[in-house]
């Protein structure tokens, strides 16, 4: 049974009115029943039979329509009419279409009627309609084209009339089915009945307000494209008919929306669900205030319950302290017995003394062992000392005496402990003397890191913290190297720690260089007439033309190049006489060579830009 069949097998057992409850369908069989029962006929309603189970089809042969067609309006004639298919239509099958057109050629064929002696005009002949019906249904795609426009299909959506007097239900159901063929998807959901669940009433309209329709509309076209004469024409004759296929498509699926809003507006099961969410809605309102109301009076009822059970509390709380204090005061008097019994039991053992000096001793002893133990060791001990008398005794006095000495030391343990902690907090507080090396970096940190860095000081603290040496657990914050780095700011730079420690380096290396110069110097080239020369309060002998003095230039040292960027920060370029007081600050350097190194960087710096924008 084709899928066709079974739709319309399903629709008869549940609406079949004769049927007194739900049937399966038989195929064929029971369609011919119900038809028979219901009509009075025995037709079939399917428009599709299967070849496989030898039913047969029977086509109509209208010879007064065929005749009455016109070849040259083949367009507007009804295809299916004219092969004998006017009630299976959509529902014809490939296989269908072929035999009826082969039924059509064997009886309508021209030289078939020539041959009864009729008369046939061959460029006025009517089978030209049945080889262009065939044309048209036998491809699948101008099928689906004329399918698109069957004439037989209602376009239009029921009226408001139509609906009160057929019912929601039976009319939308209809109109919903034949659209249904329009769907891509082939899984088309039905409207189902007043019973049907929210999900499926959502699922149903949530397809068809995203209907994807294959109806498209080019077998309306005007013009053929192939008619045109040159290609300029065929693409204008193919941009006219998309803009009319455009504009139809467009209607159609407006319409298919107008039906879906038409059914939703109507729909009982969507009024209903609205007037269920405003009654949750009005529910849940009314759920909140009683809500709230009840939490107001179970605030009320917990503070009075509170109230209640704090007085329990308090009431509790004060029976047990009368009853610890009870509690207490037995101990103490269990305690004092206990005592009581020792020594009585001691001194009547005459403290298991073999002399004066340990009777003594041994009565001391008893006191501290009161001291230090319970009630129920105490009783213990009595038994002990009923049992095995002096070993006893003895045992109590030499534990008593070194669970005394292990007090004694753990005390003194943890007042050293404490001292310690504390002279080492102490040390900790002291700040970190500043020396030349970690000056140098810290004047390295702040290059590094120039303002604007996050968390600046911070980070400087760190690089110090971790490229320094100390000698002990002490280590700089930011507060410490902010501090620091504010008093070299501020402090003279003719006096600063770096000038010195340049002035230093540079004596250095003048001593290197004095000294190789002096044993360059040849003692066989020196004349007895040359006199020595004072260098700086340094005797230094004349030499022959053969050793002449380095006029190279010196390098700048790191420490010199510091003090250099730190004199242009200090001296800005509004200072008269700047260069001057630049060189003041740099040992061993003219103003000439500051201004010679200031036009270096310069043009390194550019350099370096310049490389930098090529590289982009």
């Amino acid at each position: 049974m084709s899928e066709a069949e079974s739709t319309h097998c399903r629709v008869i057992s549940l609406a079949c009115p004769f049927l007194k409850r739900r049937v399966e369908c038989a195929g064929s069989a029971f369609l011919r029943y119900y038809n028979v029962k219901c009509h009075g006929e025995d037709t079939l309603l399917l428009t599709s039979k299967s070849k496989d189970k030898n039913e047969e089809i029977v086509f109509e042969d209208d010879v007064g329509y065929l005749r009455s067609l016109d070849p040259k309006e083949w367009k507007k004639q009804d295809h299916y009419a004219v092969l004998g298919m006017k009630k299976l239509r959509i529902e014809a099958t490939d296989d269908d279409i072929k035999r009826a057109y082969r039924q059509k050629v064997l009886k309508h064929h021209p030289d078939k009627r020539k041959a009864l002696g009729e008369e046939v005009r061959s460029d006025d002949d009517y089978f030209t309609c049945i080889t262009k019906a065939y044309e048209i249904l036998g491809s699948p795609k101008t099928r689906r084209s004329y399918d698109s426009v069957d004439p037989e299909f209602d376009d239009s959506i029921p009226t408001s009339s139509e609906i009160k007097k057929e019912g929601f239900f039976n009319i939308f159901s209809k109109y919903f089915e034949m659209n249904a063929r329009w769907s891509e998807k082939k899984h088309v959901p039905l409207l189902g009945d007043e019973n049907s669940s929210r999900e499926f009433v959502e699922k149903f309209y949530s397809f068809w307000y995203e209907f994807d329709s294959w109806r498209e509309f080019s077998y309306l076209d005007e013009e053929e494209k192939e008619k045109g004469s040159d290609r300029e024409e065929r693409r204008w004759i193919e941009k006219q008919n998309k803009v009319a296929r455009a504009k139809l498509k467009k209607e159609e699926m407006t319409r298919i929306r107008s039906l879906v809003d038409l059914a939703y507006a109507n729909d009982p099961r969507i009024q209903r669900f609205k007037q269920e969410d405003k009654d949750k809605k009005i529910a849940a309102k009314r759920a909140r205030q009683d809500a709230v109301q009840a939490k107001k009076a179970e605030e009320e009822r917990l503070i009075k319950e509170a109230q209640i059970a704090k007085q329990k509390a308090e009431a509790a709380e004060r029976a047990r302290m009368e009853a610890a204090r009870a509690e207490r005061e037995l101990q103490k008097k269990n305690l004092r017995k206990e005592r009581k019994s020792l020594r009585d039991l001691c001194k009547s053992k005459n403290y298991f003394a073999k002399n004066e000096d340990e009777t003594v001793s041994n009565m001391a002893a008893v006191e501290k062992i009161c001291e230090l133990l319970k009630a129920t060791e105490i009783q213990a001990l009595i038994k002990d000392i009923e049992s095995s008398g002096r070993d006893a005794f003895i045992k109590a006095i030499t534990e008593s005496e070194e669970k005394l000495e292990a007090e004694r030391r753990a005390l003194f343990e943890n007042k050293r402990a404490e001292e310690q902690k504390a002279k080492k907090n102490a040390a900790l507080k002291v700040p970190i003397e500043w020396s030349p090396e970690m000056m140098q970096l810290l004047i390295k940190a702040v290059n590094l890191f120039p303002a604007g860095t996050n968390a600046r000081w911070d980070v400087v603290a760190n690089f110090l913290n971790q490229h320094g040496t100390f000698t002990d657990e002490r280590r700089f914050n930011a507060k410490e190297v902010l501090n620091k780095a504010k008093d070299l700011q501020s402090s003279d730079f003719s006096k600063s720690i770096l000038k010195k420690a340049a002035n230093e380096e540079a004596f250095d290396q003048f001593e290197k260089d004095k000294k190789k110069v002096v044993n360059s110097v040849d003692d066989n080239s020196i004349s007895k007439n040359d006199t020595p020369k004072l260098v700086n309060g340094i005797s230094k002998p004349k030499m022959n033309g053969d050793v002449k003095e380095s006029k190279e230039e010196k390098p700048w040292t790191k420490t010199e190049q510091e003090l250099l960027e730190q004199a242009i920060k200090t001296f800005p370029v509004s200072t008269s006489e700047r260069w001057d007081k630049i060189a003041e600050c740099i040992p061993n350097r003219s103003k000439k060579d500051c201004m010679k190194r200031y036009k270096e960087l310069v043009e390194l710096v550019k350099a370096k830009k310049q490389a930098a924008n090529i590289s982009k």
